[in-house]
């Protein structure tokens, strides 16, 4: 039993980066960290649970002694799923409230959106949800997977489980539409037939599935094992996964595979008639590690109710925190630029049993899962990578992209040309 109780404090140790007992309670001018997520609006559904991750995160770092041995203090805007919005929310955090950080966006329509407003006040944003690749900027650190860690491989599973016609079925924006645009790249690289794939794209909030789902089935019936990558994001997904309920597509006839549904989304959804379908990610909370044990502890302590889950930005919010900390710890200071530059090379302990390191692209390494929902709600990992697999900011399939380098430390640059030997600058291709 002391050894247990030994190996659970050690755990505890390696979860949340605490090198001794908690320290002596920080004091001085607090450090301000920026926590931009929609709390109301149709992302409110995925957002709400990091902002409610964040706070535990500055909460746990303030019991051991804060930062620089001040205290963090959160401060908290609601974008309300509006697009410009987040921009407007960015620089009220970064003007009036002068946080040394800020932490959010979900979809890529607002991080594009905040952008500008990061590269002009030259702050830091921490993006910790998968998206489409494409971009390396020097204010932005992008702890969710890219392409090659999640819609490739998802892709590589299915085709091995003998998938031969592909629904790509998004949301109508930039994630979806260029995360696609690779995707079919990539399958046609592989071999497979124009005729054998078909997109399709609905707005943000979409509620009435019928004919599309019937086009599924439609699609399906064409004697070919048929699967559907979906890039449906927000409270879309709920009619979504309920109409393939009500039209009867099972799993076993046309398997979704997503990657944006997590175990938050699927607080929402009657599960039952949706085990076996598919998400691709690089956390669940069904891991079985003592990291991910002890960090589910502390979060169902915090939040009160252990019935709320974890997911996968989540984790990406928890490294790029922890990240964040060791980097203005580093500097000793909390200067942009000198955590900019202190971040690349920072390793931090991830919640799968790996470490993740922070690349000079702005992108970390990364463990990629394929996860099977099952009646519980949660996911089976039923495949996951023998190695930690490196983001790339830019697509070896475009042909624009696999000539583009990303590289903050030496280059000095986020789109390098490697062939005519130049960065690019704001020249780059914009998705």
């Amino acid at each position: 039993m002391r050894w247990m109780q030994k190996t659970a404090a050690a755990a505890t140790i390696a979860a949340f980066g605490v090198t001794g007992s908690y320290a002596q309670a920080p004091t001085g001018e607090p450090i301000k960290v920026g926590i931009l997520h929609s709390l109301s609006g149709t992302m409110a559904i995925s957002e709400t649970t990091l902002k409610d991750a964040m706070l535990m995160l500055i909460d746990e770092q303030n019991k051991k002694g804060g930062v620089l041995g001040r205290p963090l203090e959160a401060v908290v805007v609601d974008p309300a799923s509006d697009w410009p919005l987040f921009a407007e929310k960015a620089r009220e955090l970064i003007s009036q409230n002068d946080v040394a950080a800020v932490f959010g966006c979900w979809t890529s329509v607002s991080r594009k959106s905040v952008l500008p407003v990061f590269k002009e006040l030259n702050s830091i944003l921490f993006y910790p949800v998968q998206y489409e690749g494409e971009e390396s900027e020097r204010n932005v650190f992008y702890t969710g997977a890219a392409p090659n860690q999640q819609a490739i491989p998802a892709v590589d599973y299915l085709m091995d489980e003998g998938v031969k016609r592909w629904v790509l079925e998004g949301t109508d924006y930039v994630y979806p539409r260029t995360t696609n645009k690779i995707l079919e790249q990539y399958l046609k690289d592989k071999g497979v037939a124009a005729e054998d794939i078909i997109v399709n794209y609905t707005p943000f909030g979409f509620s009435d599935w019928q004919t599309e789902v019937s086009r599924i089935k439609e699609f399906g019936s064409a004697g070919k094992k048929t699967a559907v990558v979906s890039t449906v994001n927000g409270d879309a997904n709920v009619p979504f996964y309920k109409e393939l309920a009500n039209q009867g597509v099972a799993a076993t006839d046309i398997p979704v595979v997503a990657f944006s549904v997590g175990e938050e989304e699927l607080a929402g959804i009657d599960t039952g008639p949706l085990v076996g379908h598919l998400a691709a990610w690089n956390y669940f909370q069904s891991v079985d590690t003592p990291e991910n044990e002890e960090f589910i502890a502390k979060w169902h302590e915090f939040i009160g109710n252990d019935e709320r889950v974890t997911n996968d930005p989540m984790e990406a919010h928890y490294i790029g925190f922890n990240m964040w900390v060791k980097a203005v710890e580093k500097a000793g200071t909390t200067d942009a630029d000198a955590v900019i530059d202190a971040l690349p090379g920072i390793e931090q302990a991830n919640l799968t049993g790996g470490t993740s390191k922070m690349l000079p692209n702005h992108h970390i390494t990364k463990p990629v899962l394929i996860g099977e929902i099952n009646d519980e709600g949660q996911f089976d990992v039923v495949s996951e990578t023998d190695d930690l697999v490196p983001g790339d900011a830019w697509s070896d399939f475009l042909p624009e992209s696999k000539k583009l380098e990303a590289d903050w430390v030496d280059l000095k640059c986020g789109n390098y040309d490697t062939e005519a030997k130049k960065c690019l600058g704001d020249a780059a291709t914009s998705n």
